[in-house]
């Protein structure tokens, strides 16, 4: 008798093999239930199955996005770090320069210390979360392993049930179903031998969801992994950058440190000279008068030496250029309102400074500010006794710098009026001429026949 075929165009022969063959499909097809269930419990195994996936995608996209935050952490580090470093150069640069201002320095180092705690800061934030990296990246890890081992668990039970349903001679179908990536096209090879329920394909695709849920998890552990060894790298360069700028910030506050105990030394010696002469109050008050109007009286003087020299053309009208320090020491009083009680009176201020003290071992030398014409340089002639001498410099008709308390004994002044000077000549030495308490010299700047703060011209 001549073979029957099927709609598919299989061949096949009535009779007890098709009987048996019958029988494993029935057996089969009753297993799968108990299959699906046992795998996944009592809700749909496809609702399950995609909330993994989906997990294990917005688990993909939450990473993703705390490492795009740590690296723009990292490069506001970097950022800081690179500001910090200038900032502290900065710094040691004006403290290591001709008298500093220790007010704005103090300040400087106090906003220096202030960035180095945010950097600090910055830098302890990126070291915690390599810890939270190397902890998510060890759940991750045995997720991922869980996760293999289910599916492997899957694919076998699954291999099993095949084998069970179709004949030995479909072993070329076994294998394929055991190598093959995608269940569900296999799931439909399997169903062109034989017909299968909708619970068999949810299986194939089920299986399919598993291993893309697999690979999302996989993919997490692998750019946890790199981010953490990133991370870890990273700050492992920044904490060594850290470190130096820590100890190069620590040299700046020492030098800082020293610079304000030579000026608490220069300071104390010249109050120690101030309560000798303050000894007679009523005699300073009337000193202090007597300096003020001496030196009014010369700077109206000098007035008209600026402008007889002007008309013959040896005071230009326009300085062009920037002022030098005379001379290298310690400041012991700013320009501006003071505590000091031998400053006359200013405006709004009980004791002003009209210039820079700068203290510095006697007979130091003391250089011009900038190139121009001496137009004063001797003793103050309206100064009582003792009689500070001074050198004053025209730099334009309307700049001048003032140079007091210079030497006339040991060293006497090394220009005369009229003469020209060139910026940095020496022009006299440092004295305790007039009224002092100590070696130091009195810088003024005058402008527009006002004083005014030297450190606006240097």
């Amino acid at each position: 008798m001549q073979p029957a075929s099927d709609r598919r165009g299989w061949s096949w022969v009535p009779g007890p093999r098709r009987s048996a063959r019958a029988r494993r499909r029935v057996v089969f097809l009753l297993l799968l239930p108990a299959l699906l269930g046992g795998m996944f419990g009592a809700a749909p195994a496809t609702r399950v199955a995609g909330d993994e996936l989906t997990d294990a995608i917005a688990a993909q996209k939450s990473l993703q996005r705390t490492i795009a935050a740590q690296k723009a952490q990292v490069s506001q580090l970097s950022a800081q770090q690179s500001a910090l470093t200038s900032r502290i150069a900065s710094t040691a640069a004006t403290l290591d320069g001709l008298n500093a201002d220790l007010a704005a320095v103090r300040q400087q180092v106090t906003d220096v210390v202030a960035e180095a705690e945010a950097t600090q800061a910055s830098y302890d934030s990126l070291v915690a979360q390599i810890q939270v990296l190397d902890t998510e990246l060890a759940r991750l890890a045995v997720r991922e392993a869980e996760k293999r081992d289910d599916l492997a668990a899957r694919k076998a039970l699954l291999a099993e049930r095949i084998r069970n349903a179709y004949d030995t001679d479909r072993t070329t179908l076994l294998e394929t179903v055991l190598s093959g990536a995608d269940f569900t096209d296999v799931i439909s090879e399997v169903g062109y031998y034989l017909d299968i329920g909708e619970q068999d394909r949810a299986l194939a695709q089920q299986i399919v969801r598993d291993q893309e849920t697999l690979a999302a998890i996989h993919q997490s552990v692998v750019s946890t992994r790199r981010q953490a060894e990133d991370l870890r790298s990273t700050t492992a360069e920044k904490k060594a950058l850290l470190d130096e700028q820590h100890r190069q910030l620590e040299a700046t506050r020492r030098k800082l440190e020293n610079l304000e105990e030579r000026t608490a030394n220069a300071l104390a010696a010249q109050q120690t000279q101030y309560r000798k002469m303050a000894v007679d109050k009523v005699a300073l008050e009337a000193a202090i008068a007597k300096a003020a109007a001496a030196q009014a009286a010369l700077a109206r003087q000098i007035k008209q030496l600026v402008a007889r020299q002007s008309q013959q053309g040896k005071i230009p009208s326009v300085y062009n250029g920037t002022l030098k320090w005379p001379m290298s020491g310690t400041i012991t009083q700013e320009f501006g309102c003071t505590g000091f009680a031998w400053e006359p009176p200013s405006g709004s201020c009980r004791h002003f400074h009209k210039g820079i003290d700068i203290a510095a071992p006697l007979y130091t030398p003391i250089k011009a500010a900038g190139a121009g014409t001496v137009v004063f340089a001797g003793p103050n002639p309206y100064d009582p006794s003792p009689k500070a001498w001074i050198v004053v410099i025209a730099h334009s008709t309307k700049l001048l710098t003032w140079y007091a308390h210079v030497d006339n004994k040991a060293h006497p002044i090394q220009v005369k009026a009229g003469q020209t000077v060139r910026q940095g000549q020496v022009i006299a030495y440092e004295g305790l001429t007039g009224r002092t308490t100590g070696p130091h010299l009195h810088w003024m700047v005058e402008l527009d026949d006002r004083f005014v703060n030297p450190r606006l011209f240097l």
